[in-house]
């Protein structure tokens, strides 16, 4: 069983910068693949960016390459996302998600464990 909580999400003009960060309770973070997801209003559910469990690989959605970076500290048991350039439309809730796997995964139903979000606004 694998606890995620997420922080770091708040109010931030365009063009501004956040770190959300996820903290993973268990001592098997290691062999977890993690993700990250966003939901805004309306819409559905999707994917944002995903790291293998040894942090070698790298996944991003094509909204946000170049603008965000995925991370991991295995010895904190946290992952993290750096949110640089934010635009309106990024303005979402956004999810971590564990997987048991070594690769990331762009797919909602192979994460195994979600966390309860936490809200980034970006304003104009």
């Amino acid at each position: 069983q694998v606890q995620l909580v997420e922080s770091g999400g708040g109010l931030v003009q365009a063009g501004g910068s956040l770190r959300l960060s996820c903290a993973a309770s268990g001592r098997t973070f290691s062999r977890y693949a993690m993700g990250w997801f966003r939901q805004a209003p309306g819409k559905e559910r999707e994917f944002v960016a995903a790291i293998s469990w040894s942090g070698g690989r790298t996944y991003y959605a094509d909204s946000v390459k170049g603008r965000f970076t995925i991370s991991r500290d295995n010895a904190k048991n946290t992952v993290f996302v750096q949110m640089n350039s934010l635009k309106l439309e990024d303005t979402a809730v956004y999810y971590c998600a564990a997987r048991w796997d070594y690769s990331g995964s762009y797919f909602e139903p192979t994460y195994d464990y979600w966390g309860q979000g936490t809200q980034v606004t970006v304003s104009s």
